[in-house]
């Protein structure tokens, strides 16, 4: 699934595949907002890791779990 992740004050956004559901991805992210957490991590399929700060989050965007299709459509 694809993550994009939009900072404030940032022009680039943050965007990576991972093995994560979007249900675990908005649970994580809830639950770091409702505890006053300073950061939230991500990993993605590489093995790399993320650490975004919570109080400059200015939007999550997920992906849909869907595998891509290989071929041409017709």
């Amino acid at each position: 699934m694809e993550i994009r992740i939009g900072i404030i004050n940032t022009g680039r956004e943050l965007s990576f595949d991972t093995a994560s559901s979007a249900d675990e991805v908005r649970t994580q992210v809830s639950t770091a907002l409702e505890q006053n957490a300073t950061h939230v991590s991500f990993a993605d399929v590489k093995g790399n890791s993320y650490i975004v700060p919570t109080a400059n989050l200015a939007y999550i965007e997920l992906g849909t779990e869907e595998s891509r299709r290989v071929g041409f459509v017709a």
